[in-house]
This record gives structure tokens, C-alpha cells and sequence, in this order.
């Protein structure tokens, strides 16, 4: 079994620290990028792909004989979310924050190849470096960069860690494992009235109180019922900060998020219904931000991923209940890709993704490196050399 040593962990324990000072968010990763090609070319990967997707990097590891490819992926970006933490190694960007823990998912690959410094018997890996998952726009940028008929995977893995979770736990789930989600943006413009004559106006308000009431109510089942959709409402804005005025226009924002995409398809359909029911006389705008696909894990290789969990001594637990929250690897699933998305525990008393406080925990890297390094060995063979 492949284990890093002390010093790998130190130097792996030091970079995401690095990482964690100096995030950047979607779509501006652009140190971050550099810094890993760095480490990528000190590790003597055969081929480094840049500008993949935007600010993508992928790196190709080639096994001695022709076999499948397996890609493992992480993501490059941070949150525009202000870290409180007294840590030394606190982010130094002013409202951002790595408080996802993709810092630690980076490090992980690259404990991975710190290991193919011994190839795979056959085949190859790619590791890949995605940019903007948080925003759901870098999986599907990648898929559609004219580079990706160059990596195109057989196989795909990654990983999620998770609060909540004993610490170092595997979970593995197949089927619809994340929910599909998508941003609904709602403007309405009608006509701006002095206050004391609000009839000679057109405002947007009543319009706005009915869609925040009935958007929500499209809310149905629980959590891993196929039928399963939340809809929560995240941002509204009425006129001017004045009181002179009558508004005449408001925006109105809601996540959409189901189980499957089949039944996302129907509640974008029930969302717009409600839209044109209650915004009549209005003029409406409706955009869609951050579309996250159901990710599905393929029953292959999640069972694959167990039996190397297990193989290796590690808790491999079976996740009854899928996640509420998105990822946007359900990409590669959809672009044919035998894919599974892994589920790794960050301490039943962590602080949950996305908080304040949170800090992905150190003890991981080793855990996750030599989970994907056992599935690579899987697959392609033990390392030559």
C-alpha cells in the first residue's frame, strides 16, 4: 500500500497553508493555477495542459503499456466569504476565503503524484485542477475546451470532505449522490409614482410579496426521493432607499434544487409558471446562474472505490441519505465518463462548509492521496520501477 512519508506530508501540510493565505475565487485563479503547474512540472509529470476551461491545469502521468485513462480531479477556487480565524495561516484576501477546503483537495492530487514518480503499469492519469466549480461553470467549461478530446477519461474520481463525518471516514453512495441546482434571477420593472400618488405608478412590490410566497411552496418530499425539490428564497431588493418614491423596480432571487435533472426540468418548468401567473403588467427578465447537474455516481467505480477503502484498513460507509448541497462533477458523468464523486469525513464537530470558521483538517491529505493512489493501482496496475 502506498503511504506518503513524514517529510511528504510536512512539505503537502506547508503548501496548503500557502494555498489557504492567498485564495481566489471563481473564475480568478490565476496564482493558483501557476503555483500548481510549479509543483506539477517539479514532479516530472509527462504533459501539463494550462488555460483548460478558462484557468484550468491538468497534468498526464503515462503507464508503460496502452490501457484506460483515469482522471482524479479537484478545484482550484476559493469563496467570497470573509474567513474569521485567529489561524498563522489565516487568508491574507481581503472577503475570501478557502472555506470549502479546496486548498486540501489540491494538495491531495499532488500527494498522488508525489507516488506516480513510479508510472502505472498501463494506461495513464490525468490530474486535474478545475477552475470555478463553486459557480458550477467549470466542469462544463472543461468538457467543452477543444483540449478535452486530448484528456478524455475512461474513469473519473474525486472527492468531497465532510462535516459531520468522523474524521478520515470514506462514503460512497451510487446513484444520485448531490443535488442538481440553479439560480433563478427575477426582474421586474413597472413604474416609478411619487409616494403620495402610488396609483399613478405601476410598483413591482405586490408582485414580488406573491412570488416570495408561492416560489417556496414548490418545495415537495424529502431529501432522496426522486421527487425531492427545495426552493429557497436568497435575495430581494425593492426600488430606492427613499421614501419619497414609489418603486418601479425589484428583483427577486431563489436556488432551485432537486434530485434528479429530469425533475429539475419539471420545477424550472412549475417556477415559470408561477412567474407569469403573478408578474402580469410587468415588464420580466429571468436569468439562470450557477446551474450545478445532479451528480450520479456510477455503481462500478463507487464499488471499485470501496474495495480499495476497505483494502486499505479504511471505515467505508454506505451514504443512505444523499446531500442537499451541489457539485458540479455531475458533469463528467454526463459527458459519458464512468464517474464517482467520494465522500470523506471531516470530524463529526467540524465547522460546516462554507462557515466563517471553517479550515479543511491536515490529517485528510494522507487519507485522500492514498485512497486515489490505491484506485489508480486498481485500475492501471501496480507502478513500474
Amino acid at each position: 500500500m502506498y503511504r506518503l512519508t513524514a517529510a511528504q506530508i510536512t512539505k503537502l501540510t506547508a503548501l496548503r497553508h500557502e494555498l489557504h493565505r492567498r485564495p481566489e475565487i471563481s473564475g480568478e485563479e490565476v496564482h493558483t493555477a501557476e503555483r500548481i503547474s510549479q509543483e506539477l512540472r517539479a514532479l516530472g509529470a509527462d504533459r501539463i495542459w494550462q488555460g483548460l476551461g478558462g484557468l484550468g491545469v491538468a497534468a498526464e502521468f503515462t503507464g508503460a503499456k496502452d490501457g484506460p485513462t483515469v482522471l482524479l480531479r479537484c478545484e482550484l477556487d476559493g469563496l467570497p466569504i470573509r474567513e474569521m480565524s485567529e489561524l498563522s495561516y489565516r487568508s491574507a484576501i481581503a472577503g475570501k476565503g478557502h472555506l470549502c477546503g479546496h486548498d486540501g483537495h489540491m494538495v491531495s492530487l499532488l500527494g498522488v503524484a508525489m507516488g506516480l514518480a513510479t508510472r502505472p503499469a498501463t494506461g495513464r492519469v490525468i490530474l486535474l485542477f478545475q477552475p470555478a466549480e463553486e459557480t458550477g461553470a467549470g466542469a462544463k467549461a472543461v468538457i467543452e475546451d477543444p483540449q478535452w478530446a486530448e484528456i478524455r477519461p475512461d474513469f473519473a474520481f474525486a472527492y468531497h470532505n465532510v462535516p459531520g463525518r468522523p474524521l478520515g471516514e470514506i462514503g460512497l453512495r451510487s446513484g444520485p449522490s448531490n443535488c442538481a441546482s440553479r439560480g433563478m434571477k427575477i426582474r421586474l420593472e413597472g413604474k416609478s409614482s411619487h409616494a403620495a400618488a402610488p396609483e399613478d405608478g405601476l410598483s413591482p412590490g405586490p408582485a414580488m410579496a406573491a412570488l416570495m410566497a408561492a416560489l417556496p411552496k414548490l418545495s415537495h418530499g424529502t431529501i432522496g426521493d426522486d421527487d425531492f425539490t427545495l426552493v429557497t428564497l436568497t435575495h430581494a431588493a425593492l426600488g430606492e432607499a427613499v421614501f419619497g418614491i414609489s418603486p418601479s423596480d425589484g428583483e427577486v432571487w431563489v436556488t432551485l434544487r432537486s434530485m434528479t435533472n429530469a425533475r429539475m426540468d419539471r420545477l424550472v418548468a412549475d417556477a415559470q409558471k408561477v412567474l407569469e401567473e403573478h408578474a402580469t403588467g410587468l415588464a420580466v427578465e429571468r436569468s439562470w446562474h450557477d446551474v450545478f447537474l445532479s451528480v450520479v455516481n456510477d455503481e462500478e467505480t463507487t464499488a471499485l472505490a470501496q474495495d480499495v477503502a476497505i483494502g486499505q484498513g479504511r471505515s467505508a460507509v454506505d451514504m443512505t441519505v444523499p446531500f442537499r448541497w451541489s457539485e458540479d462533477f455531475g458533469r463528467f458523468a454526463d459527458a459519458g465518463v464512468k464517474a464517482s464523486l467520494l465522500y470523506i469525513g471531516a470530524g463529526e464537530d467540524h465547522p460546516q462548509l462554507h462557515n466563517p470558521d471553517y479550515d479543511f483538517p491536515d490529517a485528510l491529505v494522507p487519507v485522500a492521496s492514498e485512497l486515489f493512489f490505491g484506485i489508480v493501482t486498481h485500475i492501471l496496475g501496480r507502478p513500474r520501477g
